[in-house]
C-alpha cells in the first residue's frame, strides 16, 4: 500500500510527469481558474463595469498567480515533482511578475496611480506566501485566503469603479471564506496523495456492514468537492460577466 501511495500523481489535475506535461501541471489550471473567478465576480458587483479593465486585471492575476506564484511554489519545495529546472522556474516567476507589473503600469496610465500600489501589494503577496519568508509567517491558511481569495476579489471590484463599495466588500468576504474552505479540503487531500504511506482501519455500519479505509476512499470525496467547486466558481463568474456585458 505504501508503494502505491508513492506512485500517486501529486494532485488530481496533474499530468504524468515529463516534458510539456510538467508545464501544464505547474499552472494548477483548475485552481487558477477558480481564483481568477474572484476577480470577475468582484468586477460584476461593481457599480461600473469596464470590460477592458477586467481583462487587464485577469491578465495580471493570471501572470502573477497562475504562473509566478506556482513557479515559486514548485521551486521552493517541488510539491508537484516536476523536472522543470530551477533556473527555468525562477525565470518564469521573474518574467511573469515583470509582465504583470507592465500590465498594471499601463492600467495606471488610463485610470489612477493607485493601481501601482495594488500591483506592489500583489508582488509582495506572491513572494511572501510562496517563498515562505519571515519564518513562514505569511504561509498560512489565513494568508492564503487573503492573497488568493480576498485580494483578487477586491482588485476586481475596485478596478472598475476606483472606489470601495459595499457589494464589493461582500464578495471579498465570500472569496476569503470560500478560500478557507478550499484549504480545509485541499490540505488533507494533498497529504493523502503526497505524504501518507498507508491507512488502516474500517468503517462499521449499524446494519453490520464493514468497509475498509484506504487513502483513496478518504481522498476521493475531498477531491470530488474540489473538482466541483473548480467548475462552479468559473461558471458563476462567467454568468456574471455575460450578464454585465448585456448592460454595456
Amino acid at each position: 500500500m505504501g508503494a502505491q501511495a508513492v506512485r500517486e500523481l501529486p494532485s488530481f489535475y496533474a499530468l504524468p510527469a515529463g516534458g510539456w506535461r510538467d508545464y501544464v501541471t505547474l499552472l494548477h489550471l483548475p485552481y487558477t481558474a477558480w481564483h481568477l473567478s474572484y476577480v470577475a465576480l468582484g468586477a460584476c458587483v461593481s457599480s461600473e463595469f469596464h470590460p477592458d479593465r477586467l481583462v487587464q486585471a485577469l491578465v495580471a492575476f493570471a501572470l502573477g498567480l497562475g504562473v509566478a506564484a506556482h513557479a515559486l511554489d514548485e521551486y521552493r519545495g517541488r510539491p508537484l515533482r516536476t523536472a522543470i529546472p530551477d533556473r527555468v522556474l525562477l525565470a518564469l516567476a521573474a518574467g511573469s511578475l515583470a509582465a504583470a507589473a507592465a500590465v498594471a503600469a499601463r492600467a495606471a496610465l488610463t485610470t489612477t496611480p493607485w493601481v501601482l500600489a495594488l500591483a506592489a501589494a500583489g508582488v509582495f503577496l506572491v513572494l511572501a506566501y510562496n517563498l515562505e519568508g519571515w519564518g513562514g509567517r505569511f504561509h498560512t491558511d489565513r494568508w492564503f485566503a487573503v492573497a488568493w481569495g480576498a485580494f483578487p476579489a477586491f482588485v476586481g471590484q475596485w478596478s472598475q469603479s476606483l472606489r470601495v463599495e459595499p457589494a464589493g466588500l461582500a464578495v471579498v468576504l465570500a472569496a476569503y471564506f470560500i478560500s478557507r474552505a478550499q484549504r480545509h479540503l485541499s490540505r488533507p487531500a494533498r497529504d493523502l496523495r503526497r505524504r501518507v504511506l498507508s491507512v488502516s482501519g474500517e468503517l462499521r455500519y449499524g446494519d453490520g456492514r464493514t468497509e475498509p479505509l484506504t487513502a483513496r476512499s478518504l481522498r476521493e470525496p475531498l477531491e470530488a468537492a474540489l473538482r466541483a467547486l473548480s467548475w462552479a466558481l468559473p461558471l458563476l463568474a462567467l454568468a456574471g460577466v455575460l450578464a454585465r456585458l448585456r448592460q454595456v
